[in-house]
């Protein structure tokens, strides 16, 4: 277990294409982010965000997950689609209502435990952020079952829910040769019922209500978890209990074709991503034959068309036993309820073999070694690798440190030197990897159209020379201390899920055999010196290593069961009622109204400072003018430089970052409470005296051109930048690229000036709203924000209004066509408008939509993905507005069944609102999914202050949260077919879709869908 891991890109793949990062906190509506400028898309909403690192999306676990994100994670742009496991928590949200949601994504790579914690620390609450050393702690018990199930409670009853997390002790570095990706196939079977439980495994999951429900695949260990409400705790064990002790006769060849292709399609997608295969080469580089980190979890096609049935029993006997794996139940649970229960459901499933396991094996190059890769990316980048001690002991945490100060922040070496000072690169990282034999250290960096990758690699080569010859400042090694320790806070509410403390648990014992190891990784960590630091890196980063050059294509154009299964699977008949806090309004002494939601669990809290602006205020003027201006507002102020407003933050142990959706722009905070004063005065800075100086303006803007230019490669963003102009016209404000992150001319000819203006216009307090969730109270919150921005007054000039006037739909259906040569799968996507968020039927739309698209179990997954496996997902989703909204569906499909899914998506629609409506069962599984995940959906206050804020954005009532169970459970199937059929329109879908029109074009033609366009996706965003 290491406490610093850092830097670093581990993406994780999940049912629907999910990832996990560390620093990155994908699927947890909470944390902040930083630094670049990123664009992404959650539920079709766009963001923009800021980070600091480049996110390699090959550092990968791979898994499965209920939702789909997808990501195109390069060092410059993040596209999410979040079309279930975030988006669809709530009733209202099934087809992505988040507008307001602040995904708060951490972009910096902090220091976190390793392995499995790359996306949130341990759940404990240190005192003093001056004291990287304070003492944390998860309280928990151990016992093991006879059969050898280790098992690990802890108890934590703010909510009534329990974490079900199981960790197996097998990974990818199981395998053989010529039979590479198993783990990760396997895990895929996994969900496909078990004998007693006949299909999906997670539809009964999905009827109680589960939250964080996911499995993923690592080098070193495959994991599967749950959150779910307490009195589903006995459905639950049983289930997980009947996938250890009886799946394989619910596994046949059939099933194993299906997930096989469904694991190529993924893999394709991987691969057919920009910079994909960079990981694999750097395996292949640095392990020698032999090593079991040779290889990428997912495999390779030829080894995933060998894998048979016999494979599947013999990996399922030799590694699927208790006395292989941990079990941690954390929450709503104590420990007599939890023998009871787990002794009850697996004391009878056999142990399974013993096992030999190799402990340590970090190999070392002869010599230095370099290749070249040539891909279809924007911008050459340069990966430097090491082979370095894996978790465990001192090493770990000061390898992890060293790869922060040099590259884990805006203020760390390269990135001051790179990025801000000489302007070489378009983003830099430095990433510590821990696995448990060996690990990882890699330095990455992106370079800036026009500079030559050798200079880039002087520079670094300079920089690293340094650091190992006089180490880093006690300046620095503190400020990475005090950043560690206010994530260790924030991570004091989640119990499941990617991070939580079921994560840690089960990490810790897996890995050392002991539950509480994160103790010790903490101590190492804050006993860390700038002498210690600068030995381990001289030890191991001046060994041979590994480069890779990655240059763009030129462009040319047991005991006794008392368990009657045979009576299927239990039924949970009670579920517990939501809890949400009040809500308080309040209003400082300028007039800005306050609202707050008091939670005083976790001494954090969590501040929005939100503008009615957005990117529809971009109309009339220069696109990408919001995301633009908020992107600017922390590069200095009449005060503060940029690198001062970083060292401030860190020291205080604060998180924030800008934002712009399509209605709303914005500034979050999330501050300690003992430092709340000081850090709101930071930001009201930002908010009243940005000065938008021309240095960092023009290195920000040479970023965003850079995001611009990946988001021309990559086809969902290609896709979705194009279908708004297309649907609303260029003269309405919604009539804009959807990532909001405008056009390469539009960027290049923003001003100083037009910042100021926009400013002057939108970010001024007569069009402010403050949200606060958090450790406080009215008389705190109103006192602080009053002496923070109680005194701003607005500009004299009139504050502007927007108008979204309504669009026709289209008189027939029309399909438009973007070239993408030599694609391995083609993005199909379509889409049409909506009524506003305010429409009276708003739910029973968005009902419709998730029965048609929102589920994992929904009517265009279940065809494209699980019948026919032609797709790794198939979703519909339809985010809030204030205008009308857009309605969109995608798929991402092998590029030979291009025709045939398109073919399958159009009748699907038409079957919608004619021959096959909703159906009652579709309806209830709805309506028991929403109601069900509503009291572990707002656990964390990220959750509460997005909800919060979607409220306070569409003008709901404050008894809107409170009253959803009953506005759900009301709908009648009349009420959601009829939503339906009166806002959904076959014959008028807008269809884009991307792919190698030499094999696509002519069979789309021949479908005669409707007018068919080959369009160029930069003129088709003026």
């Amino acid at each position: 277990m290491v406490v610093s891991q850092v830097g670093g890109t581990r993406s994780v793949r999940k049912i629907g294409r999910a990832a996990k990062l560390p620093g990155d906190r994908i699927g947890m509506p909470e944390g902040h982010f930083r630094g670049e400028l990123v664009t992404f898309a959650c539920c079709q909403r766009p963001w923009t965000l800021r980070k600091m690192a480049p996110l390699p999306r090959a550092m990968r676990r791979t898994g499965r997950a209920i939702g789909r994100c997808h990501r195109d994670v390069n060092g410059r742009s993040v596209t999410l689609h979040l079309q279930h496991s975030i988006a669809r928590k709530r009733p209202d949200c099934r087809s992505g209502d988040h507008q307001s949601l602040t995904i708060w994504i951490d972009m910096k790579p902090l220091p976190l435990l390793a392995g499995l914690l790359l996306a949130l620390p341990f759940a404990a609450v240190a005192k003093a952020p001056s004291n990287p050393s304070a003492p944390i702690d998860i309280p928990a018990e151990t016992f093991k079952l006879d059969n050898g199930l280790t098992v690990i409670v802890h108890t934590d009853r703010k909510a009534p829910i329990v974490a079900v997390n199981l960790w197996y002790h097998v990974g990818s570095k199981n395998e053989r040769p010529g039979r590479t990706g198993f783990a990760h196939l396997f895990e895929h079977l996994m969900f496909q019922g078990s004998e007693h439980n006949k299909g999906e495994f997670i539809s009964p999951l999905e009827a109680l209500g589960a939250t964080d429900l996911n499995g993923t695949t690592d080098f070193d260990r495959t994991n599967y978890f749950e959150n779910i409400p307490t009195t589903a705790l006995d459905t639950t064990l049983w289930l997980e209990s009947d996938r250890m002790g009886h799946l394989l006769g619910a596994i046949d060849q059939k099933v194993l074709d299906e997930q096989r292709g469904v694991v190529q399609n993924e893999k394709r997608e991987g691969d057919n991503s920009p910079y994909g295969k960079t990981f694999e080469s750097m395996l292949m580089g640095l392990f020698p034959e032999g090593h079991p980190y040779r290889w990428e979890i997912i495999g390779s096609m030829d080894d995933l068309n060998a894998a048979t049935l016999t494979d599947v029993k013999h990996w399922f006997e030799t590694w699927y036993g208790p006395a292989n794996t941990v079990l941690v139940l954390a929450g709503d649970i104590d420990v007599p309820t939890a023998k009871e229960k787990v002794t009850k459901y697996f004391g009878d499933i056999p142990p399974g073999p013993a096992h030999t396991r190799l402990k340590s094996y970090v190999p070392e190059l002869a010599a230095n070694k370099r290749e070249l890769m040539h891909d279809r990316v924007g911008l050459a980048r340069v990966m430097r690798a090491w082979t370095v001690p894996g978790v465990g002991g001192k090493t770990a945490e000061e390898l992890g440190l060293a790869a922060r100060i040099l590259g884990g922040s805006k203020t760390s070496r390269l990135n001051k030197r790179l990025v801000l000072d000489e302007q070489v690169a378009a983003s830099v990282a430095v990433y510590y990897y821990p696995l448990e034999i060996a690990g990882l250290f890699v330095v990455q960096a992106d370079a800036k159209p026009g500079v030559e990758i050798a200079q880039l690699e002087a520079m670094i080569d300079a920089e690293l020379a340094r650091f190992l010859k006089d180490g880093p400042t006690a300046e620095e090694v503190k400020r990475s201390q005090s950043v560690i320790q206010a994530s260790v806070i924030r991570g004091a509410e989640r119990i499941g899920g990617f991070g939580g403390k079921a994560d840690i648990l089960a990490e810790c014992f897996t890995y050392t055999g002991n539950p509480h190891c994160y103790r010790e990784s903490l101590s190492n960590l804050a006993t860390a010196t700038p002498a210690s630091i600068a030995a381990q890196a001289r030890q191991w980063l001046s060994r041979p290593n590994y480069t890779l050059e990655v240059q763009p294509f030129p462009d040319y154009k047991p005991t006794a069961s008392t368990v009657d299964r045979k009576a299927g699977v239990p039924a949970t008949t009670a579920f517990p009622d939501l809890a949400f806090p009040n809500i308080q309004r309040g209003q400082l002494a300028n007039g800005v109204p306050v609202v707050l939601a008091e939670r005083h669990e976790t001494p954090v809290v969590q501040v929005r400072f939100m503008f009615d602006a957005g990117y529809a205020a971009d109309f009339g003027r220069k696109l990408g003018t919001a995301g633009f201006t908020l992107g600017m507002l922390d590069e200095g102020t009449g005060k503060r430089n940029a690198v001062q407003i970083a060292e401030e933050a860190e020291l205080l142990g604060a998180q924030f970052g800008t934002y712009s959706s399509l209605d709303a722009s914005g500034l979050g905070l999330s501050a300690l409470s003992q430092n709340l004063q000081p850090s709101l005065n930071l930001v009201a800075d930002l908010l009243m005296n940005p000065s938008f100086p021309s240095k960092e303006m023009e290195r920000v803007r040479g970023q965003w051109l850079a995001n611009l230019e990946q988001e021309k490669k990559e086809p969902n963003s290609q896709a979705m930048r194009v279908l708004p102009p297309l649907i609303y016209g260029d003269q309405h404000p919604y009539g804009i690229p959807l990532t909001g992150s405008g056009t390469e001319a539009s960027i290049k000819s923003i001003s100083a000036d037009d910042m100021r203006a926009f400013h002057r216009d939108f970010v001024r307090p007569d069009n402010l709203t403050i949200v606060v969730v958090g450790d406080t109270d009215m008389a705190a919150i109103t006192a602080a924000l009053n002496e923070a921005v109680g005194s701003w007054k607005p500009a004299a000039s009139a504050r502007p209004t927007k108008s979204l006037p309504t669009v026709e739909r289209p008189k027939a259906a029309r399909v438009f066509l973007i070239d993408k040569p030599n694609a391995e799968q083609s993005l199909i996507l379509a889409g049409e408008t909506l009524p506003p968020a305010s429409a009276p039927d708003y739910l029973q739309t968005n009902t419709a939509i998730s029965a048609f698209g929102g589920l994992f179990s929904a009517r265009l997954n279940m065809n494209l993905r699980e019948d026919k496996h032609w797709a790794y997902g198939a979703y519909a989703w339809a985010g809030p507005a204030r205008g009308q909204r857009l309605m969109s569906a995608s798929a991402g499909v092998q590029s030979d069944k291009t025709i045939e899914s398109l073919q399958e998506m159009q009748r699907e629609f038409v079957e919608l609102v004619s021959t096959r409506e909703i159906t009652a069962d579709e309806l209830q599984s709805v309506i028991n999914n929403d109601v069900r995940s509503l009291p572990g959906y707002y656990e964390t206050s990220g959750a509460v202050t997005a909800e919060i804020s979607n409220m306070v954005l569409f003008g709901r009532p404050d008894d809107y949260v409170r009253t959803m169970k009953a506005r759900t459970e009301a709908q009648t199937l009349e009420q959601v077919r009829q939503a339906a059929k009166q806002h959904i329109d076959p014959n008028a879908l807008t269809w884009v879709i991307v792919g190698d029109l030499k094999k696509i074009e002519a069979g789309i033609r021949a479908l005669k869908l409707g007018e068919v366009q080959v369009i160029d996706p930069d003129a088709s965003t003026h």
